[in-house]
């Protein structure tokens, strides 16, 4: 009878089926521990990649908008220049002199733009 104590004993202790219940669990408690940091890892990987993303981009929004302001200042000293040029001419002119307004073909002909004596220091050779 003693082996027939033994499994009562074991009844208020431990059962092996509880304990593989127990062991089941540790082994799933920390599959899913290793699974949540691998993805934890993963995410933190892409976060970083984003943020990578976007400060290069960054840069290059900065090195546009530097490029493109730098042509602003160009073309406004450009714009002042020929404003300078056209407020010179406008004296002399013979075509805004007249005083019944001449049709557009005449004002804008091919060869009122091929003036020699109005030049651009841009377009200068």
């Amino acid at each position: 009878m003693p082996h027939s104590s033994d499994s009562s004993d074991s009844s208020f202790s431990r059962s092996p089926p509880p304990g593989h219940q127990d062991s089941s669990d540790d082994v799933r408690k920390v599959q899913r521990r290793e699974k949540n940091r691998i993805a934890a890892q993963k995410s933190r990987q892409r976060q970083t990649q984003k943020a990578d993303t976007l400060h290069l981009e960054s840069e290059d929004l900065e090195k546009q908008n530097a490029a493109l302001r730098k042509e602003i200042k160009q073309l406004t000293e450009e714009m002042k220049y020929f404003t300078s040029v056209l407020s010179s001419h406008e004296p002399l002119c013979s075509v805004m002199a007249t005083s019944t307004p001449s049709p557009p073909e005449v004002v804008y002909s091919t060869h009122a733009f091929h003036q020699p004596h109005v030049s651009s220091p841009r377009f200068q050779p």
